[in-house]
């Protein structure tokens, strides 16, 4: 009987010493997870090349070195603007003042500067004043300013690049006011090299303070290099709001003496001027014996610039219709960085009905684009009820069967 007994009781003790110790461990956990912020770290692999950000969680003040801080804060008017990064929230966004700026004459005569001083971890206070007394209008077209730097670390041989924050950017929500911004980079010409910053919910001065490493790059091929920044608004249910974009051409700037801080004016998204869509030509022959049409995109020339880099990656997409139903596509290869492009891709379509009166072809060319939707350059259609050229060749491969005839076309607006 008495081994029972000594059996429960140390039972019982051992119940409530591991209620005991699972209570304990519990309030750790909670007390660490409160006095952490969330670490953002992430990694980008593209092509073979490791691109990543880094030392998010070492946060250091984008304002004036340690030694100088009280100099600076002394000698500030006090209605500049000092970003001091440890004063945001676990969400990377600055706290709202409810202190009301008065305009004076000193910042009614400034306006914003670029900064260009070689310093390690410290940006001028003086480049971060910005005109409070602003006509409504004038507030409209600013889009904002965007901070980040440059670097080269000569033993990895990598170029670095840091996006710091942006200040000032627009609402795109209009019932919110507020933005959802994110930064898309991409390294011109050759457009290997995207990256994109994690989205920063509700806020128009996002903190993304994000390191971008590419490896790869010798440096003496930074100079041929531009840097664009796209600044876009995150949309669940639609397509993402474009900002506006930041370019940056490498070629003067000197990276062998440490890090380069600098900032730049956000500006309106470049718009294709150029009326003109380019030319395509194309080849057809209908063979009524088997009731098949032979379609051969054979060039394109004089497609306009699609981006900021002046090149496009064009393709074709070929579309065939029946009574106004698409029954058949096909597409051509991509081809990288030329507003003269050569396919010379040959595709055959079975004809459901007899003759071509009800049969008409879409010839669209795009712009391949991995880190957003393919934009289309233009557009081309053949079919009976076409106009201009498109009818006239449509008119000469139904006269002339079994005979492949070519012709350039012009491309109208997509």
């Amino acid at each position: 009987d008495e081994i029972p007994t000594v059996v429960g009781i140390f039972s019982a003790f051992g119940l409530v010493f591991s209620v005991s110790l699972f209570a304990w461990i519990c309030c750790q956990r909670k007390s660490s997870k409160s006095n952490k912020t969330p670490p953002y770290k992430f990694v980008h692999v593209l092509k073979g090349v490791d691109i990543y950000p880094e030392n998010l969680n070492s946060k250091k003040k984008f304002g004036a070195d340690d030694k100088n801080e009280a100099k600076n804060k002394s000698g500030m008017p006090k209605n500049s603007l000092h970003l001091d990064l440890e004063k945001r929230d676990l969400n990377g966004n600055f706290p709202k003042t409810t202190t009301k700026m008065q305009s004076s004459p000193d910042l009614e005569n400034s306006s914003p500067k670029h900064f260009a001083e070689r310093k390690k971890d410290s940006v001028s206070p003086d480049s971060l004043k910005s005109i409070t007394s602003l006509s409504s209008e004038d507030k409209q077209d600013k889009l904002g300013t965007l901070f980040f730097s440059l670097e080269y670390n000569f033993e990895k041989k990598a170029f670095v690049v840091n996006i710091k924050e942006a200040r000032g950017l627009p609402a795109m929500d209009e019932q919110s006011m507020t933005s959802d911004p994110y930064i898309k980079m991409t390294i011109l010409p050759e457009k290997k090299h995207k990256v994109k910053t994690r989205v920063l919910r509700k806020t128009l001065d996002p903190a993304f303070d994000e390191t971008f490493t590419f490896y790869g790059i010798p440096y003496s091929q930074i100079q041929d290099l531009t840097l664009h920044f796209m600044i876009l608004s995150f949309d669940r249910f639609s397509r993402d709001d474009v900002i506006g974009e930041v370019l940056i051409p490498l070629a003067g700037i000197e990276l062998s003496e440490g890090r380069l801080l600098m900032d730049r004016e956000i500006i309106k998204r470049n718009v294709r001027k150029s009326s003109g869509r380019g030319e395509l030509l194309v080849s057809l022959c209908y063979q009524s014996t088997t009731n098949t049409l032979t379609v051969v995109v054979l060039k394109a020339r004089h497609l306009p610039k699609s981006d900021v880099s002046g090149l496009s990656d064009p393709y074709v997409k070929v579309n065939l219709y029946h009574a106004k139903k698409r029954i058949s596509k096909k597409k051509t290869h991509v081809k990288k960085c030329t507003p003269n492009a050569v396919f010379n891709e040959l595709f055959v379509f079975d004809i459901p009905c007899e003759g071509l009166d009800d049969i008409s072809i879409e010839f669209l060319v795009l712009d391949s684009d991995r880190g957003s939707r393919n934009e289309v350059i233009g557009r081309l259609t053949l079919g009976s009820s076409a106009e201009g050229t498109g009818g006239e060749h449509w008119k000469e491969i139904c006269e002339y069967p079994r005979r492949q005839i070519a012709k350039w076309h012009m491309l109208c607006d997509g």
